[in-house]
């Protein structure tokens, strides 16, 4: 096959025994890569009942055909497995160059299974493949464990993937870092790869992916550059993904004080623009990125003076605004914080602005926060929840290390109405009253309140409906950017990109040149159908239905009242109306299970169908 390696490793951390399997032709054409892969994985080899920092829980790691190419921004890997934040199917994609770094060493993924009896990390060279021992690195960051794998391999050039001292605790939301910026960040790989005792993995290859029609593809390739370059990309090489911060204020949508409000009285001192006034020290690019959109932070003065981290939108919104924080110095060292620990910032935000709610309302104490005065606007007392979080560390970390929906469980007394998460999984910098057909796309993400999904705040932000009403026909917005999302985390090319392409048929146009696979536009989007169901069946093996696609309570029973929004507030009859319009689309019955005639017509499992 053309774009592929056409092997994959399986790696039994039990019994330490690592060996090649074929990836079939078949899989590659049905499931692209990536996504697609992820969920055929995990479909087929995580036992029904397994618990997810059990050794039974399947960890994957996939690339996709365009990895090594020369298909702009293409250098990136998923990794899966069953969430243990939320019980169904999780992922995360993150950049840098693990993705082609590991299609040079000739493999287009690997498979994990088991526990080791140790820690362990995993070391790939090109075709020599071993577990080495772990343990000097155990409860070293992962910034740390990164430059001291390359000291120990006298490689500079590896690439390493590792999990920090909250993976290592099995914190249910701990991310995994690579290229000291860059994360899979959502939904607990981190802690997976805790449970299995690896530490990290860590890459070397010197090969080439071999393409279906190299001239064709380099000349395609020129033009995308150019393209990167332009008006489509322009704000992300300007000001990062911060540069959402004003834009999502002006519109009343940028979460504030755990989802209260929706806008932010000192928007303009955590803005991009402020961001790169007084903070950026340097602009990174991702390899093959022509784009440039990671910022990088230098603290210069101050408590936190040297801190350093890579800042995007998620995680100074949540970590700020919605924690009423307007000090860009102290979002810079949660970050860091979180990177480095090795705790998902969007989770921990969101987690930390329900503890100051609860706070501030009486509903826990002085003690179960070790002291902290942890009000809404408190920079020190949000920079040290978050290290604690991370760490577990005190009776606060013990009670928000899980996250919100774990903490709401235990302090109980209507704290759950205000922990903004779904299927557990914490919401996502958009907030949900004001962007009404964004909140339904969030709400019936597979992997849980996830704003990656399908792009649904787009016709809310760019006024193609009423942002502030719901009805039948959002469900097409969803089920479309579903579909095609799909595909694009089946690549994996970048979302940022997506706005350079002038239609569908130029990215199955990427599938052809690089894969030979002749495939039209119409069926490339049904071959994300596929992805988007296989992923969904996962979670109807684990018992998902209609109740796991709302969100969380305060979305309906509290009015939104700020600059802009002026009683805001989404009417449940609405939101059951246009969730009923959502799974008539999918052709999925009113419990959101897909039925078997769907099953059939996309070539998959009919068992679990209705």
């Amino acid at each position: 096959m053309k774009g592929y390696a056409g092997k994959f490793l399986r790696v039994d951390m039990t019994t330490g025994e690592v060996r090649a399997d074929v990836l079939s032709e078949d899989v590659a054409r049905r499931f692209v890569g990536g996504y697609g892969f992820v969920g055929h994985t995990l479909y087929n080899e995580v036992p029904e009942g397994a618990d997810a920092l059990s050794p039974e829980n399947v960890l994957c790691l996939w690339t996709g055909p365009v990895a090594g190419t020369t298909i702009p921004v293409s250098s990136k890997y998923i990794m899966g497995a069953r969430s243990p934040a939320t019980g169904f199917i999780g992922f995360g994609i993150a950049s840098g160059g693990v993705g082609s770094e590991l299609k040079a060493a000739g493999w287009d993924g690997m498979v994990i299974k088991g526990k080791a009896p140790t820690l362990k990390y995993l070391y790939i060279q090109n075709g020599n493949v071993e577990l080495r021992d772990a343990i000097p690195y155990a409860g070293k960051t992962t910034w740390e464990t990164e430059e001291l794998i390359r000291e120990e391999l006298c490689d500079d050039e590896v690439r390493v993937s590792s999990c920090g001292p909250a993976g290592e605790l099995m914190t249910c939301l701990a991310n995994v870092t690579n290229d000291r910026n860059r994360q899979v960040g959502r939904s607990g790989m981190g802690a997976v790869m805790g449970s299995k005792n690896l530490k990290a993995i860590a890459v070397r290859g010197t090969g080439s992916v071999e393409v279906a029609n190299l001239d064709e593809l380099v000349e395609f390739s020129r033009d995308l550059y150019k393209r990167c370059r332009g008006p489509a990309t322009e704000k992300y090489r300007l000001y990062g993904t911060p540069a959402n911060v004003l834009v999502h204020n002006r519109l009343g949508c940028l979460p504030t004080n755990n989802f209260q409000k929706g806008t932010f009285d000192h928007a303009e001192m955590v803005s991009g623009e402020r961001m790169l006034e007084t903070l950026v020290k340097k602009v990174v690019a991702c390899p093959s990125c022509p784009i440039g959109c990671d910022h990088i932070n230098v603290v210069k003065d101050g408590p936190w003076a040297g801190t350093v981290s890579s800042v995007d939108y998620e995680s100074l919104e949540l970590l700020g605004p919605n924690c009423g924080v307007d000090d860009l110095n102290a979002i810079t060292k949660a970050v860091e914080l979180c990177d480095t620990l090795g705790i998902d910032t969007i989770s921990a935000g969101v987690t930390i602005s329900w503890a100051m709610e609860a706070y501030e309302k009486g509903l826990i104490t002085s003690e179960d926060v070790d002291g902290l005065d942890l009000r809404f606007g408190n920079a020190e007392a949000m920079v040290e929840a978050t290290r604690r979080m991370c760490l577990r560390e005190g009776n606060l970390g013990a009670l928000i290390a899980d996250g919100a929906a774990r903490a709401a469980e235990k302090v109980g007394q209507g704290s759950e109405k205000f922990a903004m998460v779904n299927k557990k999984l914490e919401w996502g910098a958009y907030s949900l009253r004001s962007l009404q057909t964004a909140t339904l796309g969030f709400a019936t993400s597979v992997r849980g309140a996830c704003y990656l999904r399908s792009g649904s705040y787009q016709p809310d932000v760019k006024g193609t409906v009423d942002r502030y009403h719901l009805d039948r026909s959002r469900g097409k917005y969803v089920f479309d950017g579903e579909n095609l999302y799909a595909i694009i985390d089946s690549l994996i090319i970048c979302k940022f990109t997506r706005g350079i392409y002038k239609d569908n048929d130029e990215i199955a146009k990427i599938l052809r040149l690089v894969t030979g696979f002749d495939i039209t536009a119409e069926e490339m989007i049904k071959t994300g159908e596929r992805i988007h169901n296989q992923a969904k069946l996962f979670n109807v093996k684990f018992g998902v239905g209609r109740g796991d696609d709302y969100p969380p309570d305060r979305a309906f029973e509290e009015k939104m009242y700020d600059d802009v929004n002026d009683g805001a507030i989404i009417i449940r009859d609405e939101y059951d109306e246009a969730l009923s319009g959502y799974y008539e689309e999918r052709r999925w019955n009113e419990e959101g299970i897909p039925t078997r005639e769907l099953l059939e017509d996309l070539g998959l499992d009919t068992k679990l169908g209705v």
